[in-house]
């Protein structure tokens, strides 16, 4: 299992924008295999850094998902929204694998 995080720089003026993406996203991305997490959007501190996180099974699950949520009718057009809307300024992911389990197991 790995973890992806994706880190956004956004608008912090389209907050509400960010959130009904993120909204659309805690639709699409469970339907499509991945196990979400959540998004994550500012609150106190930074009023431009958001995240996603997810889990998925390997990277090639992860090149099988992305195809299913490119095809994905709400997939589509959240990809179309965020495009349109330019309230995502930049996008960064990385793969991290959980190196700390078995924690919290008795």
């Amino acid at each position: 299992m790995i973890t992806c995080f994706i880190r956004y720089e956004i608008d912090p003026f389209r907050k509400d924008d960010f959130a009904t993406y993120s909204r659309n996203w805690g639709e699409a991305i469970p339907r499509c295999g991945a196990d979400l997490i959540g998004y994550f959007g500012p609150h106190e501190g930074s009023a431009t850094t958001a995240y996603g996180v997810y889990n998925i099974e390997s990277l090639a699950a992860y090149e099988a998902y992305r195809a299913r949520l490119a095809a994905d009718p709400l997939g589509r057009e959240n990809y179309e929204f965020a495009r349109r809307e330019r309230f995502i300024l930049k996008e960064d992911r990385m793969f991290l694998k959980n190196v700390s389990l078995p924690h919290g197991k008795e």
